[in-house]
């Protein structure tokens, strides 16, 4: 009886050590594999809305997307061109919030 006390108990054992091991195949990086291809997509299609716009596509903006929150960062033109795009992120499924650090910088 003794013996079968100590193989349920190192049975459950492993099994909670797989179950940890396992759950939510969560990265380095804290995201799910699902949650890392969403980020990459939201930055995607965010790239894709500052290559169309006619004030944008030429500036320097980066990109940078945590579990559907983005990040924009560089230069824009005017106010209105961050206030387009961040406009335009915000209707992207999956985006949670857009944080704008955009500086203007008026062309010469």
């Amino acid at each position: 009886m003794r013996r079968d006390m100590k193989t349920v108990f190192l049975l459950s054992l492993l099994l909670a050590f797989g179950l940890a091991l396992f759950s939510g195949c969560a990265s380095m990086t804290g995201e799910t594999a699902g949650e890392n291809i969403d980020d990459n997509t939201i930055t995607a299609k965010v790239n894709a809305i500052i290559i169309k716009d006619p004030q944008a596509h030429y500036l320097k903006i980066d990109v940078e997307t945590t579990q559907g929150d983005v990040v924009l960062t560089g230069f824009v033109d005017s106010n209105e061109t961050a206030e387009r795009l961040v406009g335009k992120i915000k209707e992207i499924r999956g985006v949670k919030s857009v944080k704008n650090m955009l500086k203007i910088e008026k062309k010469m």
